[in-house]
C-alpha cells in the first residue's frame, strides 16, 4: 500500500514539474537542466578564517544536516543564457575578453551579476532562483569538493610555516586553473550527476566571508565577524572575493589564490512556504523515491 501511495506521489510530482517547465517555455526562457540532491548529513569543512590563540588555524569540520533535498543546475550558466539577460537590460555585461562561445560557461561574472541573473530568471519563470550557500555547494559537489585544510599544527613561534604550505598548495594548482574555459561537460560529472564542479571555473555562492576564533577545546566561539562585501567562490580551492569583482586575477581576491575564471550556477528555491517547497518537504518525509 505504501509503495502504491509513493508511486502516485511520484506521478503528481512529475506533472507539477512539467507544469513548471511549461511556465518557463511560455516566457520564452528554457528551464535549465536540474539535478535533485537528496537530503542527508554532510561533513563540512567550515568556510572563513579561523584563529586559535591568535594564530591562523585550519577550519573545523562540522556535521551539517541538509534536511531537505534541493535542485541545482546540472551545468554552469552558459554564455548564451546569460546573454539573453544582458540583451534585456537586466544583467551587466560579462568581461569582454572572455569566451563568447554559446555552449561555454559564462565567465568574467561578479557576485552582483550573478544576483542580477537570478532575479531575471525568477521573473521569467515564476520560480525563485538563487545562488547556493557554501554548505549546499560543497554537499552537492560531493567527492569534487576540495578541502582547503593545510594539515599544519599552529605554531606561534613559526607563523611562516602555514604561509609556506599555502603557497605550495596554490602553486601546484596554478598550471591547471589557467587553462582556457572548456565547453559544458568537459570536466565530467560527479557522483550526483552534476557537471564541471571544481573544474577551472569558480562558482559564486551566497555565503559571506567570516572570521572566527576557536577555543582551546576546539569549539568555535560565537563572536565571529562577517563581511558580506566579500563572498565565497568555490572551485579547485575556496576563494574569498569582493562582490563587484569580475576578474579576481586583476585584484579583489581577499584571501588565497585568485581564480582565473568566475562563473556560477543556481539553485531552484524550494523553501517551505512555497507550493513546490511544501510538496518537496512531503516527498522528503516519505523518503523520496527510495
Amino acid at each position: 500500500m505504501h509503495s502504491i501511495f509513493k508511486a502516485k506521489t511520484a506521478a503528481i510530482l512529475s506533472v507539477l514539474y512539467l507544469a513548471t517547465t511549461a511556465i518557463a517555455v511560455s516566457q520564452d526562457v528554457s528551464l535549465p537542466e536540474l539535478v535533485t540532491v537528496s537530503s542527508g548529513m554532510h561533513q563540512y569543512r567550515a568556510s572563513g578564517e579561523f584563529l586559535r590563540s591568535g594564530v591562523p588555524a585550519d577550519a573545523p569540520v562540522l556535521a551539517i544536516s541538509m534536511p531537505r533535498s534541493f535542485d541545482i543546475m546540472k551545468y554552469q550558466v552558459s554564455v548564451e543564457a546569460y546573454r539573453s539577460c544582458v540583451s534585456e537590460g537586466a544583467c551587466g555585461e560579462a568581461l569582454a575578453n572572455r569566451s563568447q562561445k554559446p555552449d561555454h560557461p559564462v565567465t568574467g561574472i561578479s557576485f552582483t551579476n550573478a544576483l542580477e541573473y537570478a532575479r531575471w530568471l525568477s521573473a521569467k519563470t515564476n520560480v525563485k532562483w538563487r545562488l547556493p550557500t557554501d554548505e549546499e555547494w560543497s554537499y552537492a559537489a560531493g567527492s569534487r569538493f576540495v578541502d582547503d585544510s593545510l594539515g599544519a599544527r599552529e605554531d606561534p613561534e613559526n607563523p611562516a610555516l602555514r604561509w609556506l604550505l599555502k603557497y605550495q598548495k596554490y602553486a601546484d594548482l596554478e598550471s591547471e586553473q589557467t587553462l582556457p574555459v572548456k565547453p559544458h561537460g568537459d570536466f565530467g560529472a560527479n557522483e550526483n550527476g552534476i557537471y564541471d564542479m571544481s573544474g577551472n571555473v569558480w562558482e559564486w555562492t551566497e555565503t559571506c566571508y567570516q572570521r572566527s576564533s576557536i577555543d582551546p577545546d576546539g569549539k568555535v566561539r560565537a563572536d565571529g565577524t562577517a563581511n558580506c562585501g566579500v563572498r565565497i567562490a568555490e572551485g579547485q580551492h575556496r576563494a574569498y572575493i569582493t562582490y563587484f569583482v569580475q576578474d579576481a586575477k586583476g585584484g579583489g581576491c581577499s584571501v588565497g589564490a585568485p581564480p582565473t575564471h568566475l562563473g556560477f550556477r543556481l539553485v531552484r528555491d524550494n523553501k517551505a512556504g512555497s507550493g513546490l517547497g511544501r510538496i518537496r518537504e512531503w516527498w522528503d518525509a516519505l523518503g523520496g523515491a527510495k
